[in-house]
Order: structure tokens, then C-alpha cells, then sequence
């Protein structure tokens, strides 16, 4: 078997859980476990969670809602931060129990052509400017014949995760404003950046935390305490020398400047590592860090060895929660992305792990 995995630390999932609903105190935790939870695994993700004593979770469509549905059977509440698409949607909300965060009025009515009769959530825009009813009365008016039940009003901050910016207050101050001018069950405005760095300057009953489920600390200088929950790895196939002057990998981008030896690793682009870590990344490996030479291949990439200890067959570790191993925060940030991007990009073909 090929040996590049990916290994999900379930234990610090559960710990990371933890630490949010402590910090999130009396509000409700609507944990967010979209795009197959970051990449992390739908079913064993929301498996550890539930178990943790969360009900709440938000995926990204009614499709990723159903098969949620399926795979448990608990009684979850099961939120579609994307709402639904089309009628086939609004079935599927019907037939699994889904609730979907409405913003725009074609969803309204693919869920009367649905005869759909449960809750709803509705999503109104606050300044980020993307999704988001910009006329909530309006929008309640064109419900008033439907026989939804609207559950909860929720928005999104565009920049929670630099708390400085004057955009956050400006954000909270209109929903805030909502707050003291609707009546709605339940409000929700803050995500896993929010939470940390904001949530003293608004109360809301629902919190929506993401990323920081998987242990990437929203705000680096006000961390929790957070573990990193995903590991990629591989095992090093061969060790090869080569001179002094000798390129490596394709396009010769790198020169070996001294007689030295390579290890090649089952590991690459095609997994999920970036191409953008060639002649830049770095693998831990028991000896130390091994820097990554010449351009990352589609199933390979090359790692420079100076010590003798390095053998065919060692693991070596590209980001995750080993002692000493790059984080996922600090290899994206030598990609110019964010850890979001570097784990809903880890690819089906690798080996999962799951502790």
C-alpha cells in the first residue's frame, strides 16, 4: 500500500471541542463541519463530537446534509450554512429533517413546491457582502404564507480574525441592532475567530466555530490551547546520491551543491501537497528537518539528506501534531494561503488514519 497518509487525531478534536464550549458558556456550539469537516472526515468528525455532547452541526448543502442524516442515529440538528440550490434540494431538506439558513426569496419557494414544513434559519448581510438578506422585513413578509419555522437569525463577520479592524464594529453594531429589534429564538453571528477575540463585545445564543475545531488558533496572539488535529505523512522509498552540479526534479530548478544524497518520498501535489512548498518546504524527520529540493511531483517530492541516519522506509512528517513538526498555519503561510485551503485540499487517494 502506498504510503502516504493522513492521520486525524480524534483525542484532540475532542479536546479542542472542550476548550471552545468552555469559552463559549451558556451560547450554544453549532460546530461547523462543512466540505467533509475540513477535509477531516464527515462521519468519524461529527462521531467524536456528538459523543462530546454537541447537537448542532452546519455542513455546506443539503447533500452533505443527507448523507449526515444517514450515517447517524442521533438526533442532530442539521444546518446548511449554503441553504439549497434548486427543488431537489428542498426535498432532501424534507425527507432528512434539514434546516437550511435562508437568505434569497427562490429558496422560499423551492420549499413550498416541496411542501417543506420545518425550521429555517435566516442569514441577513452585515458588511461582508456576500451572501445575506439585505431587507430582513421584506423577507419575513414573502414567508408570511409559508408554514416554516423560522428558528434563528444568524450573519458572518468578514474580518473576526484581525480584531482591529473597524469593519468588526461596524458589524456588530448592526446586529446588535437586530438583536433589540426582532424577536427571534435564537442569534448567531460569531465564528472560531469571533469567538476568541469578540465575543466579550456581543452575547449571542448560537456560536459557529470551524476551523478552530481542528486546531488552528483563530487568533495566534490569544491562543486556547488549541491541538492540531490533522498529520501528513509519508515514508521515504529510496535514498539516492548525486554530485556536486547535479539537478534534481523536473525543470532543474534545483542544483546540489555539494556530492550528497536525495530521499524520495511517495508524496505530492496529486495528495495534496502544495507544489508552491518546492525548493522552499521542509519534512520532519526523527534526524531533524529534511528541506524539500527541486520541484514537488504529481505522486513525489525530494528531500536533501545530510545525515547517514536518514533510511528507505523512515516516515517523515509534512505539518501536524508530532513534537517539532511544521504546523498547518506555518506551511500555508509559505504557500501564501491559509490552513482552510492546505486541509480541504488533502486528497481521497491517501491512506486515513484515524486515532
Amino acid at each position: 500500500m502506498r504510503p502516504a497518509t493522513l492521520t486525524i487525531h480524534l483525542g484532540h478534536l475532542a479536546l479542542n471541542y472542550r476548550l471552545l464550549h468552555k469559552r463559549a458558556g451558556s451560547s450554544e456550539i453549532m460546530a461547523v463541519i462543512k466540505a467533509d469537516a475540513y477535509g477531516h472526515g464527515l462521519f468519524a468528525v461529527s462521531d467524536t463530537l456528538i459523543q462530546e455532547g454537541c447537537k448542532t452541526f452546519a455542513v455546506t448543502d443539503a447533500a452533505e446534509g443527507a448523507l449526515l442524516r444517514q450515517h447517524t442515529h442521533h438526533d442532530i440538528n442539521i444546518i446548511l450554512l449554503s441553504g439549497i440550490f434548486d427543488a431537489e434540494d428542498a426535498l432532501l431538506c424534507q425527507t432528512y429533517k434539514l434546516t437550511p439558513v435562508l437568505s434569497q426569496l427562490e429558496q422560499i419557494n423551492h420549499l413550498k413546491t416541496a411542501h417543506y414544513v420545518g425550521n429555517v434559519w435566516l442569514k441577513i448581510d452585515t458588511g461582508m457582502a456576500r451572501i445575506g438578506v439585505e431587507s430582513l422585513s421584506a423577507f419575513i413578509t414573502q414567508m408570511k404564507d409559508h408554514p416554516f419555522n423560522i428558528v434563528g437569525l444568524m450573519s458572518h463577520l468578514a474580518c473576526a480574525d484581525t480584531p482591529e479592524s473597524p469593519l468588526n464594529r461596524m458589524q456588530l453594531d448592526a446586529f446588535r441592532q437586530l438583536q433589540q429589534t426582532t424577536h427571534f429564538p435564537a442569534y448567531s453571528l460569531l465564528n472560531s475567530a469571533g469567538l476568541i477575540a469578540l465575543s466579550s463585545q456581543i452575547e449571542t445564543d448560537v456560536v459557529r466555530p470551524g476551523i478552530a475545531l481542528y486546531g488552528d488558533e483563530p487568533i495566534p496572539s490569544q491562543p486556547l490551547g488549541l491541538k492540531p488535529v490533522m498529520q501528513l505523512g509519508s515514508k521515504i522509498m529510496q535514498i539516492r546520491p548525486i554530485k556536486k552540479g547535479q539537478s534534481v526534479s523536473y525543470g532543474a530548478t534545483w542544483i546540489a551543491p555539494t556530492d550528497m544524497l536525495i530521499a524520495v518520498v511517495a508524496l505530492g501535489y496529486a495528495d495534496g501537497l502544495p507544489r508552491l512548498l518546492s525548493n522552499q518546504g521542509q519534512a520532519l524527520h526523527e534526524s531533524g528537518y529534511l528541506p524539500i529540493v527541486g520541484r514537488i511531483c504529481m505522486d513525489y517530492c525530494l528531500l536533501a539528506v545530510t545525515s547517514n541516519t536518514v533510511q528507505a522506509g523512515d516516515e517523515v512528517i509534512f505539518f501536524g501534531y508530532a513534537q517539532h513538526a511544521p504546523t498547518a498555519a506555518e506551511v500555508a503561510q509559505q504557500c501564501q494561503t491559509i490552513s482552510y485551503e492546505l486541509f480541504t485540499g488533502m486528497q481521497p487517494r491517501l491512506t486515513r488514519h484515524y486515532l
